[in-house]
């Protein structure tokens, strides 16, 4: 089949309190972005890599490039207002006859080959596919009156790659934006299409603080 990844990174990086967007930080001497970029390169070589970045980080992100001598081929789309703008700018770079379309956080480098393979192969049966994680902390549920413990056997951590039917998705991204699009497989949902879910992997966190920058030196 015919692969895509969209490879969203608009962040500032305002939490991890500097100027450099946590998606340019290094890990171990290479950026938080080329490490994923680089590993769906090494899941597929064939596949087409989008990246979405903001206009304003672009000339930056040349510069990483050549200082890096990174060579991972990809096609470059702007950054739009809010994610689900982001995500539509990608998705209209994508090759017409892309089979299937993933979209996953640039700032999450530690995702496995193993979860990578199991989101496109699930894809190819289903149409949507979100990979996901465990609850493995006790979860309260906010109400009026206080909190509540709830079973978190019935819940899951939701990651990226989302991988969906590259028609599938281009028709769900057609929708207005409304407040409710919180990732893409709410999106594909609104649009009234189930998302099926697949076993993630657990190192495959989401780099948004200085302690995830912490916990990625040991990752990696």
């Amino acid at each position: 089949m015919k692969k895509s990844i969209v490879i969203v990174a608009g962040g500032k990086g305002l939490r991890m309190g500097g100027d450099i967007p946590k998606q340019f930080l290094p890990i171990k001497g290479m950026p938080v972005l080329m490490r994923t970029l680089q590993r769906f390169h090494d899941y597929d070589n064939t596949m087409q890599i989008v990246l979405v970045l903001p206009e304003a980080q672009q000339d930056y992100w040349q510069q990483l490039c050549e200082q890096y001598h990174f060579n991972v081929p990809y096609t470059l789309a702007n950054g739009g207002e809010t994610r689900f703008h982001s995500v539509k700018n990608g998705i209209d770079k994508v090759n017409d006859d892309v089979e299937y379309i993933g979209v996953h956080d640039g700032v999450r480098p530690f995702v496995s080959i193993d979860t990578i393979t199991a989101c496109y192969d699930e894809a190819s049966r289903s149409g949507a596919v979100v990979p996901v994680v465990d609850v493995v902390e006790t979860v309260r549920h906010l109400e009026a009156s206080g909190s509540v413990t709830v079973p978190r056997s019935e819940y899951r951590l939701v990651q990226t790659p989302q991988v969906f039917d590259a028609q599938l998705l281009r028709r769900a991204y057609k929708q207005p934006y409304t407040d409710f699009f919180t990732d893409d497989a709410s999106v594909v949902e609104r649009f009234g299409h189930a998302v099926t879910l697949v076993q993630g992997n657990r190192e495959n966190i989401k780099i948004t603080t200085p302690y995830d920058m912490k916990i990625a030196e040991v990752l990696e």
